[in-house]
């Protein structure tokens, strides 16, 4: 005489695994066609960047409170030398990169990436670790070498 064993338990567990597929198959069908058409992720608008705090990061390159300018009288231009003052330097891994903080004309400081315009004439050569190159052209030679302050 043969006695089986088997009470029917693997039938029964596929069976369930099976209803389950069909009812997660059904809601998720019915989710997809109840959806309104058309209605997919909202358009995402860029704002434009916003203008940096020059004297945060004067305080943060080690500058001291750039001060108001005081309005002047209309005279004869001042050399070129006094009308510049290095306030910070942020350079980069390679000597091409970077950006200094720059005060022209006594106004507040304003950063300047290498290779761009600083005042008529002047372009942002290099920078060094407290020293700015000032040129006539990005490659041309040096004709103004700023240096910061000496910490007090």
């Amino acid at each position: 005489m043969v006695t089986t064993t088997d009470t029917g338990w693997g039938v029964r567990l596929t069976t369930l695994a099976l209803w389950a597929l069909a009812a997660a198959s059904v809601a998720y069908w019915g989710l997809r066609l109840s959806a309104p058409l058309g209605g997919g992720v909202p358009a995402v608008t860029a704002t434009p960047p916003s203008a940096p705090d020059t004297a945060a990061i004067s305080r943060l390159l080690g500058g001291g409170a750039v001060s108001a300018a005081v309005p002047q009288t209309p005279q004869t231009p001042a050399p070129t030398t006094g009308r510049l003052a290095l306030v910070g330097v942020l350079a980069g891994h390679s000597s091409g990169s970077g950006a200094a903080l720059i005060a022209v004309d006594g106004q507040s400081a304003k950063p300047f990436r290498v290779g761009v315009q600083v005042a008529d004439g002047l372009v942002l050569q290099a920078l060094e670790p407290r020293q700015a190159r000032l040129g006539a052209t990005a490659t041309g030679p040096t004709t103004l070498t700023l240096d910061m302050p000496l910490r007090r």
